[in-house]
């Protein structure tokens, strides 16, 4: 549906590359929010993992307004406090990595992939990536995006990407060599609908990797920063990533990510090798300093994990037979035995309910991570009924 189709009247010019549902959200607060009618919906997307501090939070509003007050660019040729304090707290919570801000998770990966070339030598030109999994769309992403109906129409892709199924250290194995620089996973797939890996996966990667002399590069972009339980997913498994990828809840919906990469990698880039002309500005790193205040003050990292556990719980003895739940923390994805998950999202939208159908047939659960209990009950109610009413249509 297009844009002219939800608001009536309005001159539409936007590219048709979504199919938007057909209301127009104009203001949300904690997790819910209301469209141009006035009716209100309990936000089980977040913005696709991306408001898990909640719309408005006021802590966040009043950091990006303070910051907007005073300076809002000023490009990477100066220094600005915000940004030297973010690197600062990610280097903590990494711990000791080196920040290269940017504006998106597609360009934290762009970054993670030109510093495994730099950093590998010209002799270590390939990039193992996992079938099914989502890097981003820009040209270098979805080279490594293992999802062939997204790059079809725009082969041929880069070369010296190949991909192995995810969750298969025996596949990955038989795909590493010496010329391998970098290995690049998703420590759970979200787009592909909430993949789990078995417990062992990601350390046998680490293992290979540290093997061939190659890099493990993690894409957190949708996993990470409480989103699973944990600040990072991959802190599950106890391993440790020579460079990890973030963005979506780094900064409560501005564009802002992150490529973090260990110290001695990071030195890799030498002036004049990577840039941006509005990654980190002072407001998103504002911004994302207030995020990262909040998930910690309010001890939403555990409240994910324990909230998540309870949905999972309740989600795996009330949905319909045959229905399969997965997932880490407040990142959840339904399995549905038939492809009805935009008829489970268009009826729960219907009922006050925003789900996502991540595939035909998965629908996701990415709540904010503030959300309160009367609402998460309401919404797996709904959602439970709705359910049940489409698996006996």
């Amino acid at each position: 549906m297009s844009t002219t189709e939800i608001m009536a009247g309005t001159p539409d010019y936007t590219m048709r590359t979504y199919k938007r549902w057909p209301i127009e959200i104009v203001s949300g607060s904690g997790s819910a929010v209301t469209d141009s009618d006035g009716r209100t919906y309990i936000d089980m997307v977040a913005g696709i993992a991306v408001a898990s501090v909640g719309h408005a939070h006021p802590k966040v509003t009043e950091a990006i307004s303070d910051q907007a007050a005073r300076l809002v660019h000023v490009s990477n040729l100066y220094g600005t406090r915000a940004q030297l304090l973010l690197a600062e707290r990610l280097a903590y919570l990494s711990p000791g990595m080196f920040s290269f801000f940017v504006n998106s998770g597609a360009e934290a990966i762009e970054c993670a992939l030109k510093l495994a070339r730099k950093w590998s030598g010209p002799d270590k030109n390939r990039v193992v990536a996992a079938a099914g999994g989502f890097h981003g769309r820009t040209f270098g992403a979805l080279a490594a995006t293992g999802q062939p109906a997204k790059q079809t129409p725009f082969a041929p892709m880069l070369a010296g990407f190949g991909h192995v199924p995810f969750g298969d250290p025996a596949a990955l194995d038989a795909a590493m060599g010496a010329d391998v620089a970098a290995v690049i996973l998703e420590p759970i797939q979200g787009e592909a609908g909430v993949i789990v890996p078995p417990q062992d996966y990601l350390g046998a990667a680490r293992e290979m990797c540290d093997r061939w002399g190659a890099m493990l590069i993690l894409d957190e972009i949708q996993t990470g920063l409480g989103r699973t339980g944990r600040w990072f997913a991959h802190q599950h498994d106890g391993v440790v990533p020579d460079v990890m990828c973030l963005a979506k809840a780094l900064a409560a919906g501005l564009p802002m990510g992150v490529c973090l990469a260990r110290s001695d990698i990071a030195a890799a880039f030498s002036l004049g090798d990577h840039g941006t002309t509005f990654g980190g500005g002072p407001v998103q790193s504002a911004a994302a300093l207030a995020v990262l205040d909040v998930i910690e003050s309010e001890g939403l990292v555990e409240r994910s994990r324990l909230v998540g556990e309870r949905v999972a719980s309740q989600l795996r003895a009330e949905l319909p037979a045959g229905a399969i739940v997965r997932g880490r923390g407040l990142m959840i994805g339904i399995e549905w035995p038939h492809p009805v998950a935009r008829e489970v999202a268009s009826v729960a939208l219907e009922r006050g309910v925003l789900v996502n159908d991540a595939t035909p047939g998965v629908t996701r659960l990415t709540p904010p991570l503030v959300i309160s209990d009367d609402e998460i009950e309401a919404a797996v109610e709904v959602l439970v009924g709705v359910a049940h009413e489409v698996a006996a249509a």
